[in-house]
């Protein structure tokens, strides 16, 4: 079953020398099979190795990189502040503190790391998703409580490396890390949108942006 839209139309995809992985063909997401998810003792493990911190200047740029991409309108300014939210922000929430600096009233998350319900209690402006989604075991809950979170007119911005096709999957360097696990194209972010009633744009090739009406 697609753990993103429940499908059973689901075929094989890939097999590599530790995994295999399905493709939904309703949704199009192309996700591993539940044996190879990885535990939560390993998850956290691979986690606590990112050295993502405020000083890393590389680490700056690159998160930059979806700033760029938040609409105007969705920006702070001197009439209303505006509310954000960075889900899966990790171990330092360097990209919260991006989003205060642009004038947001911001707020972060994280289930390993930053695991409070106050976050998840309110609607947001704008909520940030970076190199994140790829994680989630059962997206499905995931993308409903973004949709529960995010305010009429709001933005979700996401940023993940997105499937090309299959020949490109094999030969991936993305697909390799053992916790990701759940791998998204343009048309599963269609489809979302669709289903979602929200519209979506691609600024970037690993950027995806959903306003909802």
């Amino acid at each position: 079953m697609c753990p993103l839209c429940t499908s059973s139309n689901c075929t094989h995809f890939h097999t590599d020398k530790k995994r295999e992985f399905l493709r939904c063909q309703t949704c199009k997401l192309v996700f591993v099979l539940p044996a190879y998810l990885p535990s939560i003792r390993e998850e956290k493990s691979e986690y606590d190795k990112h050295e993502n911190e405020f000083n890393d200047t590389g680490y700056i740029v690159f998160l930059e990189r979806a700033l760029k991409c938040i609409p105007e309108n969705v920006m702070p300014n001197e009439r209303k502040e505006k509310s954000a939210l960075d889900f899966g922000c990790g171990p330092s929430p360097v990209l919260a503190i991006l989003l205060e600096e642009l004038g947001y009233s911001s707020s972060f998350y994280d289930p390993f790391y930053f695991n409070h319900c106050k976050p998840l209690s309110q609607r947001y402006d704008l909520i940030t998703c970076t190199e994140a989604i790829e994680h989630f075991h059962q997206p499905r809950n995931e993308w409903k409580q973004f949709m529960r979170l995010l305010a009429p007119g709001g933005v979700l911005v996401c940023m993940t490396k997105r499937v090309i096709s299959a020949e490109r999957f094999s030969h991936w360097h993305y697909k390799n890390d053992p916790t990701h696990v759940s791998f998204f194209s343009e048309d599963t972010f269609s489809y979302l949108a669709l289903k979602s009633n929200l519209s979506v744009s691609f600024p970037l090739p690993d950027v995806a942006v959903f306003r909802k009406y």
